[in-house]
């Protein structure tokens, strides 16, 4: 009798240890799927999942023109399979699924989206498309010299030198009246000084793409 006991009491304690490591293994499994469910955006190509949406950069849809490797978040109403980031392509085109390859680059999200729902078009019915701009990419300034944050710096909104060399912040020992801006072949001078008294405010321009701000 003592012996049934013990063989039973064995059984029990060896299908308990058996359904304790199924739900461990369970529990990895599920780990396993979350962490790699989530694939980061390939170029030209969206990620599907279009209500895990990032926060669109403040761009102007009408009038910002998209480049190459800005990454543009395309969302299809109802149509999650279509929805998704997607970075623009060196060649300036994203491939939307059932639309196919798509010029981006020149455009305006507003633009873009017009010509992304007049290809859906053909294969749904009115379909509702929203494109923004999530990470500009494709324009940038740059600073360098003394200034307290140097190296590239997106060209998201409209900036003007004084307001660039703001969000940097000159160096303790940067000479205020010599700052140049290099566009292209072209030396623009900058006098510091002399704009944040009122003086000279034609020298505070627009920065265009590619500028190079020089604090010597």
């Amino acid at each position: 009798m003592r012996s049934n006991w013990k063989l039973s009491l064995g059984r029990l304690l060896s299908l308990f240890l058996m359904l304790a490591a199924g739900g461990v293994l369970v529990a990895q499994q599920e780990n396993a799927k979350g962490a790699g469910g989530q694939k980061p955006a390939e170029q030209g190509k969206p990620v599907a999942g279009g209500e895990d949406l990032n926060v669109a950069a403040p761009v102007d849809p009408k009038s910002y023109k998209i480049g190459a490797e800005d990454v543009l978040n395309i969302r299809v109403w109802r149509e999650n399979d279509l929805s998704g980031n997607v970075v623009v392509r060196p060649d300036g085109k994203i491939t939307v699924p059932l639309a196919g390859e798509m010029e981006a680059a020149g455009l305006t999200p507003e633009q873009l989206t017009t010509r992304v729902g007049e290809a859906l078009s053909k294969f749904l019915t009115k379909p509702e498309v929203i494109i923004s701009v999530v990470s500009v990419m494709s324009k940038r300034y740059y600073l360098s010299g003394n200034v307290n944050r140097s190296g590239p710096t997106p060209l998201v909104t409209p900036t003007t030198i004084l307001q660039a060399l703001s969000a940097a912040g000159l160096g303790q020992w940067a000479k205020k009246g010599k700052i140049v801006v290099m566009r292209g072949t072209e030396r623009i001078k900058f006098n510091y000084n002399d704009v944040i008294k009122g003086k000279h405010l034609e020298q505070n321009i627009y920065l265009q793409d590619g500028d190079h701000i020089f604090v010597p």
